[in-house]
């Protein structure tokens, strides 16, 4: 540790942050709990994650990139202008398909399996459905738990704090691989036909970012899928950019929410933007929209699945009359404050079980199975036992749908009801999700569920919410969230039936967007998805007063319920904002030494020792006499660039600059970012003995413009620039005269508030 904190303090491992840990799947274990001190006795959270590396989002402009560019022309420019817009519609294709896969797919499985229920159920074989619903959910269940168990365990959970974590500068392994991917679309789509309480629309932002940076970083080595003409790509910059395309894409087609997807890539998920981002991420959600426009032609024809209607998912509430006084105006205030209160509620009983979670899920994916197979029968126990406890009700005689219903979706289920009287409960618990969540906003319908059966599915829903998300399976938190906020709203429109004049329908979409302001703390993106999903503008003023004080109220308690996760992985994640104690520090207060550099032109036996020994990614670059009259700082040069040089074997006997022959025999493409695990390693190398004593010239690859601040300059001010300016390392330079011409360097690790109150301990995180 003491190592890893001299000089660049290597975030590459960040082994002081995350600890030494070199299994790989540890990480997908779907979530960290233990506290675990490191060597410098810092106690975090997610200690026992895998190694986690930060991403090159800063230009490094060395003598090699600068002849790149001026050596392109009008047709190469253009060529790669051109790419961003195709990768663009690549991306809006290939997610939309996705989305509509998995919909179909879901509507089939889960069509077939509450069918064959249903007809048993008629049949008065009441023990038989149990066994098949139960036993279809049990198969599901433990496929999709193989899946993520063994071929990807980062396809579990959502996918959002992983993606969110990335597009802030943090590469932890394997979160966009294509066997991630494989896994969150076929995984997602058997644990939602598996009757859980989760939905696809969380793994469908990590799945749009996986198909983005798969197409990013051209094509997959290891599963032979590469493209040379990709070579524009090969950064971490334009890959930053096309998966945050992709996440927008993820919402869009989710949701059929384009707006609501570029609003929720910029609130939520991007940590910087601007503005000819936005014009991409705009066009690529609105390349979903027309595929999601031209297949929901298709499936109007009920072509799509046994619930023509399902899967797609609209709540439209527009029939409703929107009109609304001061009584109104008083429940809706209501609504936002229970929906803070049992939001901050959720996300501290889903970080508790969360780390329970953890400690389970490290025995072994068998016991990762167990969990997921356990769960599985509670929630099938709950769906099929709690309808029991509801009474028969007669079917109203002005419906206009057929009551009750036994062979497509719908608000009236007989279940074990006599003929012409439905099980409301039923109605909720032995449909798809998405069905579940239109009958609860179903307007004009405002005697269909009792009281008591409002209360019960709430209170089902709300806990089965909490204890499934954390097993291991692709699990999205939005239709939990969404189905218990309709829920319980619909139950406060119940209780003030006699003095408002808002439709009870209208009154579970205010309880949704309560529900979802409290838990994920978003406002504007939320707002517009809602308005999207429900096509009724008339709302919008309700809506956004719901959702502000929602978010204020359960920002009193805890963070964001992604923030939290984010946490629990253990990923480094830069807040936007400084904390309020390093006001009291300046940037030479956390520099730790010795420092470990390199000279302009340097010893290969030197350089191959300092890439053995740390594990360093920067390394500053000193000219000094003969070369120039005092020490001065050249620049920075890069690890992995060290090794692409050392490769070449460009050296020479002589402790001379031999820039020119650098930049002859190697290319600028020689020196592009590799995939995920592509790069050269040490390993690779090979180095004779009279190797070692001959000189190479760092020059041609070193970043003579790195960003500097001098020692002085308070933390707080530094970390707001380290962020804002995506940077991996900062340079710290000395503020008088005379001294070496750096005193450290600062990456990511050294503005996490675990390291700075471990070396300042009396600091208090308050002040």
């Amino acid at each position: 540790m003491d190592q890893e904190n001299n000089g660049v303090n290597e975030d590459a491992d960040i082994e002081s942050y995350t600890g030494k840990e070199t299994d790989e799947r540890v990480y997908a274990q779907p979530l960290l709990s233990r506290r675990r001190n490191t060597t410098s006795q810092i106690a975090i959270v997610g200690a026992n994650a895998c190694p986690v590396e930060s991403l090159d989002y800063e230009i490094i402009e060395n003598e090699l990139f600068k002849q790149d560019w001026r050596s392109r022309n009008t047709v190469q420019i253009f060529q790669y202008v051109l790419l961003k817009w195709a990768f663009a519609l690549i991306i809006g294709l290939v997610t939309g398909l996705v989305g509509i896969f998995n919909n179909i797919a879901v509507e089939n499985i889960s069509g077939f399996k509450l069918l064959m229920t249903t007809e048993l159920m008629l049949q008065h074989q009441y023990y038989k459905a149990f066994v098949a619903l139960a036993g279809s959910n049990l198969a599901l269940a433990a496929a999709a738990a193989a899946l993520c168990a063994y071929i990807a365990p980062s396809a579990a959970g959502s996918g959002i704090p992983e993606v969110k974590a990335y597009l802030n500068g943090v590469d932890a392994h394997s979160i966009l691989a294509p066997s991630t991917l494989f896994v969150k679309i076929f995984g997602s789509i058997l644990c939602v036909s598996a009757g859980f309480v989760v939905g696809k629309e969380g793994p469908m932002v990590h799945t749009g970012a996986c198909v983005a940076s798969i197409i990013g970083q051209g094509g997959s080595r290891r599963y032979h899928l590469t493209w040379k003409w990709l070579r524009y790509f090969k950064n971490d910059r334009d890959r930053r950019d096309l998966i945050t395309c992709g996440a927008a894409a993820g919402v869009a087609s989710a949701f059929r929410a384009p707006v609501g997807g570029v609003l929720f890539a910029l609130e939520e998920a991007a940590s910087w933007w601007r503005s000819a981002l936005l014009w991409r991420t705009f066009f690529t959600t609105a390349v979903v929209a027309i595929v999601l426009r031209a297949f929901m032609q298709l499936c109007s024809t009920g072509t799509c699945g046994l619930f023509g209607e399902g899967g797609l998912i609209m709540f439209d509430v527009s029939a409703a009359k929107v009109t609304y006084s001061v009584p109104d105006i008083l429940a809706v205030i209501l609504l936002g404050v229970i929906g803070g209160i049992l939001g901050s509620l959720y996300n501290y009983l889903v970080d508790k079980v969360l780390r329970t979670y953890s400690m389970i899920n490290e025995k072994g994916p068998a016991t990762k199975i167990l969990l997921v197979v356990t769960i599985s029968l509670l929630t099938s126990i709950c769906s099929y036992g709690l309808p029991w406890l509801a009474t028969c009700i007669p079917c109203p005689a002005d419906v206009s749908s057929r009551c009750p219903n036994t062979d497509v979706s719908g608000n009236y289920k007989s279940f074990q009801c006599p003929p012409n009287h439905y099980n409301d409960l039923a109605s909720l618990f032995l449909n798809t999700n998405d069905d579940a969540i239109r009958n609860l906003l179903s307007t004009s319908t405002s005697k269909e569920f009792h009281i008591s059966s409002l209360f019960i599915f709430f209170s089902a829903i709300y806990c089965l919410g909490i204890i499934t998300y954390g097993i291991a399976i692709p699990s999205g938190l939005f239709i939990p969230v969404i189905l218990a906020g309709s829920c319980y709203g619909r139950l406060v429109g119940r209780l003030f039936e006699p003095i408002t004049k808002l439709d009870v329908g209208l009154f579970g979409l205010l309880g949704a967007a309560s529900f979802l302001g409290g838990t994920m703390r978003m406002t504007v993106s939320l707002c517009i998805i809602l308005l999207e999903l429900t096509n009724d503008l008339l709302m919008l003023p309700l809506v956004m007063l719901v959702l502000l004080i929602s978010k204020t109220m359960g920002d009193m308690f805890n963070h964001g319920v992604y923030d939290q996760i984010v946490k629990l992985k253990g990923l480094p994640y830069l807040e936007a904002h400084a904390e309020p104690y390093m006001k009291h520090l300046v940037a030479r207060d956390i520099v730790s030494g010795p420092l470990i550099t390199f000279s302009g032109v340097e010893k290969v036996g030197n350089i191959l020792h300092a890439l053995k020994m740390t594990g360093h990614n920067g390394f500053p670059v000193i000219d000094e006499p003969p070369f120039v009259d005092a020490p001065e700082l050249c620049g920075l040069v890069l690890r992995s660039h060290l090794l692409v040089l050392l490769k070449g074997r460009i050296f020479s006997t002589d402790q001379v600059l031999a820039g020119d022959d650098v930049v002859r025999t190697i290319s600028a493409f020689d020196f592009a970012k590799a995939g995920s695990g592509k790069g050269i390693k040490l390993e690779d190398l090979d180095i004779k003995d009279e190797d070692m004593e001959m000189y190479v010239d760092l020059h041609p690859i070193t970043n003579a413009s790195p960003y500097t601040v001098v020692e002085t300059m308070s933390l707080a001010k530094a970390a707001v620039l380290f962020r804002q300016l995506a940077l991996r390392h900062m340079c710290v330079v000395p503020k008088s005269q005379g001294r070496p011409p750096i005193v450290g360097i600062l990456t990511r690790h050294d503005f996490m508030p675990e390291h700075i109150l471990g070396l300042y301990p009396h600091i208090s995180r308050q002040k």
